[in-house]
């Protein structure tokens, strides 16, 4: 067996990161060493208290935690607290965490890290892109400095979630967006960052079922009750606009897709955030036809600086996801 691939986890956890942060330390590809924190969901002290309390409860508490931007680049932050609560958990209370954020914050701890560990280190970013274009502006050497990257952000081929054109990360901080898809343009294109978006994670749905399932072999272990008071909160959000199947899995499908990219189909492309726009601000334009390359002028750049999910096997990934976290719970008891 491989040697676990080195994670960083760039996330604003409200419930779907916390989803995410379990999957990675149920995962014997990836040995999670880092975790940077962003507003998102929720503020910047919330979802740092989140991810260390999180890492405590499962025994993880030694793992380095980076508070990072505390707002967008270019504008004032509008948390989500009606989806994932007001603390970003639920109804979920967990202790109050021993350990303490890092003395580093979240960019120097993505830089130094990848200068440290070159071609190593695999980041997935499950909020906002504030960190990532701050890490970038520090080094700009990033993207080659990278194992890989992935993004759990925007809607290349269908409509947003936030708004009829934007998902809610990239929402937040387009400008940040911009700026990192940028940065990555004329990459190689197994550096390029891998876009994993509403087109493929709102085909993926956590029911009240499957958290039973997660949860049966130790249904009164702390990390099963943390679980009962959190998801289901997160449920009933979804249940409000109609959906019958349950919450979208949008940050443990980017997580898993990073680690095996084979349960998605990708297409590599460009990747343009709108940042003006009055109705459109947050859009990922995607150039999927290759109009960029047409012998007219469009005013597109033509290198490629994404590529992004299109398609994914649903019940792979929820079958792996389930059995990941129960083993997990089995093993808290």
């Amino acid at each position: 067996m491989n040697e676990p691939v080195p994670l960083i986890l760039d996330v604003d956890t409200g419930v779907d990161d916390a989803l995410a942060i379990l999957y990675a330390l149920a995962s014997p590809e990836v040995t999670l060493i880092a975790a940077t924190t962003v507003m998102g969901n929720v503020d910047i002290e919330h979802t740092t208290q989140n991810t260390l309390a999180i890492l405590e409860l499962c025994g993880y508490g030694d793992v380095e935690v980076a508070r990072g931007a505390s707002r967008p680049l270019a504008r004032d932050h509008l948390a989500f607290r009606v989806v994932h609560g007001e603390r970003g958990l639920g109804r979920a209370e967990l202790p109050p965490a021993v350990q303490t954020p890092s003395d580093r914050g979240a960019a120097r701890l993505l830089v130094e890290t990848a200068r440290e560990r070159p071609g190593e280190v695999l980041l997935v970013a499950t909020g906002p892109l504030t960190n990532v274009a701050l890490a970038l502006a520090e080094e700009p050497s990033l993207p080659s400095l990278l194992r890989g990257f992935t993004i759990m952000g925007g809607a290349f081929a269908c409509q947003g979630n936030v708004t009829p054109a934007a998902e809610a990360n990239i929402w937040v901080d387009p400008e940040a967006a911009q700026a990192v898809f940028r940065a990555f343009a004329g990459a190689a294109e197994e550096k390029l960052p891998v876009g994993v978006g509403l087109d493929v994670t709102e085909r993926v749905k956590l029911g009240r079922n499957g958290v039973d399932a997660m949860c049966a072999p130790a249904p009164d272990s702390s990390l099963a009750r943390f679980l009962q008071a959190s998801v289901p909160f997160y449920i009933e959000f979804y249940e409000r606009f109609g959906s019958t199947d349950g919450a979208s899995m949008h940050d443990p499908l980017a997580l898993a897709i990073a680690i095996d990219p084979s349960l998605a189909t990708l297409q590599t492309t460009r990747v343009e955030v709108e940042t003006d726009g009055t109705w459109t601000r947050g859009a990922t334009v995607t150039d999927l036809r290759g109009i960029r390359r047409s012998p007219w002028p469009t005013g597109w750049i033509p290198e490629d600086n994404a590529r992004v999910a299109l398609d994914v096997d649903a019940s792979a990934f929820m079958d792996r996801f389930t059995q990941r976290l129960r083993s997990l719970v089995e093993a808290s008891a």
